[in-house]
């Protein structure tokens, strides 16, 4: 048994919960208030602020006047900060926003006098299986944390292994981050409870010191602590007070003999919650779009752009990374405190989409404004379609797509809109409220082509692109003004549009890069040329040569993939009840499972030639809540139409599906199951830098009972299915491993309950969030289904998930219309096997040791070694670690060739 400890004060900080984060800020700044004053008054404490910046940050905005105090306790080393931003979630986010969030918490860090190098994960729901590198390649190598470690560690240390190899010593908190506070309860009795502890811990700790977090959620250590423990260390056992950081670096072994390698979701000795996954799915969502957006905003920003944007696109990541906080996107907060986070992930999108657009708008100046300019947010080239506003064609021809070269393409025409705006007859005396609605050319949102004034009568002719010449406002208000005079009574004003359509084209656009086309009337469209086979619609079935997917009696999918693989059922809808709450999801005692439609329909959108549509409308009988005691689903019935778009586009080998329906109905749970041609024992699910596979069961222990609900980020494969996903989403291989069941939604009242059958405990106090019901809200989910009988790997699925998840960007030309379309351009291209580009950035002098230049991160996401060709317009590239110091230099001619190790990350800066 250890005869030392270590305390180490701290506390735990949700920014925001179960009150909104202003209120917790406000006890925030008292807590650490009495942190400082207790450190200057005594220079035995030391205080570790929860290895996450955004309290510092938080704090020092309403105590600027601290910050010099602050940071001579950081500089004696007896304050440890950073070195994250906040503790995220790590599965509801992205590997680049984890690597964001630690870049930017680390240099927030050591401008305050140094961050703490320990990756303090404390309070994560698990943990992701590609951390362990990531901290390594910022040059971390200790980790602490509690949840989801496997039942193999039985000491308080482990080494951590990632997918690539690489490792981290890590402090196994395994009572807890707050082990320490019930030896304090009553301090003069410190040394015999410390004494208690240490002999029911004794197997735990060897020869090391036994480790007391002396910290809870939300309060500052008493002032006192010091003199307590200096008391009880008179008592016959030696007690420091210490950082975690000195703890790791002075107190223990680097030598432990249990290694883990991968992700952490065990149950075994703490609860993992994992109905977070599910729960509030707007957040999610959010989320993703916010993700994307930013990451096109900088590689448009980094490439098309003479303009340095980053304090924009700075303040949109510090917006994000708030956000995937572990009490945030997850969902577990209040409904003001979920409000909250909503609107800063909607903030976050919009900041970042003003600088993607910006952008854009710098190579459209070169495009005419009858044309429109495609950008490639991919680094590869790749085929799509991009749906635009053209003039409809005159009767009797079609259109088609004229491309830089010159070659024409087919074009779908999808819709046709009126072209009489308005047709109004009022007195002369009123001609002049008619011209206010003119602003400069703008009317109803068009531009004034032409108008003709006749006596009794004013017509505008409006187009998106004039074609006339210039248009005066003061001449047509004299013109009115005589013509009204002139002719007193009763006018007409009619406001006619050229005719529009809404035309489908498919664009070739270069790897990262940029091209044009414009849209034109054509008597022959069907001598277009195209290189693949068309999309088409008949009898309930849609196929484009690929694929092909036939909508069944009872509204699920058969679908048949290019290898012949053959999925039936696809779709297929359960709903049950759900007596949970945000952390945990709990069917009801007599639980009633609803999977067969009381009505279906199918009608056919489009039919091809680029894309076809299937429309299935299915009306379920929904229970509209659970009763009273919560163990039956009501009585009571809401008949829900949902509705599931089915698409199949041209040269795709996937089938998109979209479902939409308007929740009518509480504390339930709706799945969307893929009904498998064998068994299978495993699954597979991309994100975070990762394919994970998973088994059937989940690790039990602790309170919690392990259901197999799993997160995925991009995709989930199972056997011949894999799903390709937009958002962070939760599955779950049921029927003995013969489905896999994607979570589209999960309706609850209360962040937590106390009695859940599911958990011993309470996991926050059972506040209710009638919110997170999303009662009256219409609930919409869009995937696509590869069928493949090599798996997700013979499926291309990484590449496929890129194409999925990120359109082109698309904008009219402002060039004067009738002009030359610009060429095509290249931007960077990445060419290797199951290789994800998560970021490509400009950076500064200022962010990298490396210098001013393009950065890339790439990832190898597999389990073998693969070579990825890097090529563009550079001549120098180095490659530096997660926190942009430089490893190695070397020359490169606009040419760069990489040996990527299994699942290994790789930054490099090209110039």
């Amino acid at each position: 048994m250890s005869n030392s400890a270590v305390f180490v004060p701290h506390f735990h900080w949700d920014r925001e919960w179960y009150e909104p984060f202003q209120v917790f800020r406000h006890w925030l700044v008292t807590a650490l208030d009495t942190v400082l004053a207790t450190a200057e008054a005594n220079p035995d404490f030391r205080f570790t602020v929860d290895g996450q910046m955004a309290a510092i940050e938080d704090y020092l905005e309403m105590r600027p006047e601290n910050r010099d105090r602050l940071v001579a306790l950081v500089t004696e080393g007896r304050l440890a900060i950073g070195p994250w931003l906040i503790l995220l979630d790590e599965f509801l986010c992205s590997g680049e926003t984890i690597v964001r969030n630690l870049q930017m918490g680390w240099a927030a860090a050591e401008r305050l006098g140094g961050a703490m190098p320990i990756g303090y994960l404390p309070d994560m729901f698990g943990h992701v299986a590609q951390m362990p590198q990531i901290l390594a390649r910022a040059g971390i190598e200790h980790a602490a944390l509690w949840r989801g470690v496997p039942g193999s560690v039985d000491g308080h240390a482990f080494r951590w292994r990632a997918p690539d190899g690489s490792e981290v010593r890590t402090e196994f908190l395994f009572d807890g981050y707050d082990n320490g506070l019930d030896v304090l309860l009553v301090p003069d009795q410190i040394g015999r409870a410390l004494g208690e502890y240490a002999q029911m811990t004794a197997e735990r700790w060897g020869g090391d010191p036994l480790l007391a977090m002396a910290g809870t959620d939300h309060n500052a250590p008493d002032p006192h602590l010091a003199a307590w423990l200096r008391q009880a260390s008179g008592e016959g056992r030696a007690i420091t007070i210490a950082t975690l950081d000195e703890y790791l670096r002075k107190h223990v072994r680097d030598e432990v003999s249990a290694t883990v390698t991968g992700e952490l979701r065990s149950h075994v000795r703490g609860n993992i919650l994992p109905g977070v996954l599910s729960v509030r799915l707007g957040l999610k969502q959010r989320m993703a779009l916010a993700e994307r957006t930013i990451d096109h905003a900088e590689r448009m920003n980094a490439l098309w752009s003479r303009r340095d944007d980053s304090p924009f696109l700075s303040l949109a990541w510090h917006k994000i990374i708030e956000s995937t906080a572990h009490d945030s996107v997850v969902g577990s907060g209040t409904d003001e405190t979920c409000d909250q986070v909503a609107a800063r992930l909607a903030e976050a999108a919009q900041t970042a989409r003003a600088v993607r657009d910006a952008a854009l708008a710098e190579p459209a100046a070169l495009v005419p404004s009858d044309g429109h300019l495609v950008a490639n947010p991919l680094p590869f080239g790749r085929t799509a379609l991009v749906e635009v506003d053209v003039a409809a064609p005159p009767a009797g021809t079609g259109l088609a797509a004229i491309a830089t070269d010159g070659s024409v393409h087919p074009v779908q025409l999808i819709a046709e809109a009126p072209t009489v705006l308005s047709d109004e007859r009022m007195d002369a005396s009123q001609l002049e409220r008619v011209l206010r609605r003119i602003h400069r050319r703008e009317l109803f949102g068009r531009l004034i082509d032409r108008y003709e004034l006749t006596p009794g009568q004013l017509v505008f002719h409006l187009a998106e692109v004039p074609t006339r010449g210039p248009f005066d406002l003061l001449i047509l208000r004299q013109e009115v003004a005589a013509a009204a005079a002139e002719y007193p009574g009763e006018w007409r004003v009619l406001t006619v549009e050229e005719a529009r359509a809404t035309a489908l084209v498919p664009v070739q656009v270069p790897a990262s890069g940029l091209t044009a086309f414009r849209v034109e009337p054509r008597e022959d469209t069907a001598a277009a040329p195209t290189s693949y086979e068309p999309a088409t619609a008949a009898d309930r079935t849609l196929s484009n040569g690929l694929v092909e997917v036939t909508v069944a009696a009872d509204g699920t999918l058969d679908i048949t993939g290019s290898d012949g693989t053959v999925l039936n059922g696809v779709g297929r809808l359960v709903d049950g009840g759900d007596r949970g709450d945000s952390y945990n999801y709990a069917p009801p005692a007599h639980d009633i499972l609803v999977s067969d439609p009381t009505e279906i329909t199918v009608d056919l959108l489009e039919d091809g030639p680029l894309r076809s549509r299937l429309r299935v409308t299915r009306v379920y009988a929904w229970p509209a809540a659970l009763s009273s005691d919560r163990d039956l689903r009501d009585e009571r019935i809401v008949p829900t139409p949902v509705e599931t778009l089915v698409e199949v586009r041209a040269g795709e080998t996937f089938v998109r599906v979209s479902t939409s329906f308007l929740n009518q109905s509480a504390d339930h749970r709706l799945r969307f199951h893929v009904p498998l041609p064998e068994p299978v024992a495993t699954s597979s699910s991309a994100g975070q830098f990762a394919v994970t596979e998973r088994g059937l069961t989940a690790e039990g222990g602790w309170g919690e009972y392990p259901l197999p609900t799993f997160p995925a980020s991009t995709f989930v494969s199972a056997g011949a299915a894999t799903v390709l996903l937009d958002h962070s989403s939760e599955y779950e291989l049921v029927g003995d491993g013969t489905e896999l069941a994607v979570t589209l939604l999960r309706a609850i009242g209360s962040i937590s309950v106390n009695i859940h059958p599911l958990r011993d405990e309470p996991a926050a106090s059972e506040i209710p969030a009638p919110g997170a019901q999303d009662l009256g809200m219409r609930i919409e989910n869009r995937i696509a289904v590869v069928p493949s009988a090599t798996g997700w790997r013979g499926a291309n699925a990484v590449a496929l998930a890129e194409e999925f998840r990120n359109d082109v960007l698309v904008t009219r030309g402002t060039a004067p219309a009738g002009g030359q379309l610009p060429p095509d351009t290249a931007g960077l291209n990445v060419d290797g096997q199951d290789v994800l580009v998560s970021g490509i950035r400009r950076v500064t002098d200022d962010e990298s040791g490396a210098g001013a230049g393009i950065e890339v991160r790439l990832a190898a996401m597999n389990d073998s070694a693969s070579t990825v060709r890097v090529t563009g317009t550079f001549s120098e590239a180095t490659t530096v670690d997660l926190l942009g110091r430089p490893i190695s230099r070397t020359q490169a001619s606009d040419e760069l060739e990489l040996a990527l190790g299994p699942w290994e990350i790789r930054t490099v800066v090209l110039r």
